[in-house]
């Protein structure tokens, strides 16, 4: 039988601890829920169709940079034959480029997935719940974790998670586009003042998704250091500032960041599967079209 030995009162063989409470059930959740993501994420990207319903689309897909050709049909979107004039709208740069792989469906998700992704990934919030989770190191306070040796720390290996502050500007980016879309959700077809105005189940999703992604976007430690953060003393300059100001409201949305963290890690998936429900005919949405 392994014996564990006791460092300043903590136990340090792996999983050995002195609590009596269910310390292990926040990391589990923490596995189940970033695979059970990761996984839909990846399998919603390959899909590449039903990613836009009445004015609706969905946040995995936007922006849509390239116009898929050849890969869907207007038939494949019989439900709402508008689809095809609103992803057109929608499109930035034209056409699906001729580069891309062959044996790749033509996914606009591919093409931005990969931005608020490393975002995530690199999250201060995040590095703590998925290193306890994922590589025990340690799986919870006062428990004893994975033995490092010559651990280098964020120096070498995960010397990645420093593209946590440029990830950032991307996301402050999506925050923004995200909420245009949400903002579009209120018009039929997506297409602002030119569709009729109304609104449906799937505009207040959207909605919720812009602002829960703004929280953590805005909550960001990243976010908070940029705009007032590196400043050595906000009091010296006697007076309240724009600067001082708006550092304050982000402390605020940083002292929630855990919670925007999960919220909209959840929603933007319950998103997704939302608008494509709508645009399969799983699920009706209720609006005044």
């Amino acid at each position: 039988m392994a014996q564990s030995t006791s460092v300043g009162g903590h136990q340090t063989g792996f999983g050995e601890n002195r609590r009596t409470d269910n310390w292990w059930l926040e990391p589990m959740i923490t596995v189940v829920v970033f695979t059970a993501f990761i996984i839909y994420a990846t399998w919603a990207a390959f899909q590449g169709k039903h990613y836009f319903a009445h004015a609706y689309l969905s946040p995995f897909y936007s922006p849509i940079l390239f116009e898929p050709t050849g890969t869907w049909t207007p038939e494949s979107w019989a439900l709402f034959p508008e689809v095809v004039t609103s992803i057109k709208h929608h499109t930035w740069l034209g056409t699906w480029p001729t580069w891309w792989p062959k044996f790749m469906p033509q996914s606009p998700a591919f093409l931005i997935l990969a931005f608020p992704g490393a975002f995530r990934f690199t999250c201060y919030y995040y590095r703590k719940a998925y290193y306890r989770a994922f590589t025990g190191s340690p799986p919870a306070c006062a428990v004893g974790g994975v033995q490092q040796k010559d651990y280098k720390g964020e120096t070498r290996l995960l010397l990645f998670q420093n593209l946590h502050r440029y990830a950032m500007y991307f996301a402050v980016i999506f925050v923004f586009i995200l909420s245009w879309d949400a903002f579009c959700a209120f018009f039929k077809g997506g297409i602002p003042f030119k569709g009729e105005f109304g609104v449906g189940v799937g505009t207040g999703v959207l909605v919720i998704n812009a602002i829960l992604l703004g929280g953590y976007t805005f909550g960001c430690h990243s976010f908070r250091h940029l705009i007032g953060g590196r400043k050595d003393c906000f009091s010296c300059d006697f007076k309240p500032t724009l600067s001082h100001k708006t550092w304050s409201l982000s402390t605020i949305l940083n002292r929630n960041h855990m919670a925007f963290a999960w919220l909209s890690l959840f929603w933007v998936a319950f998103s997704d599967i939302y608008v494509r429900l709508v645009s399969m005919g799983v699920w009706t949405d209720l609006n005044t079209w």
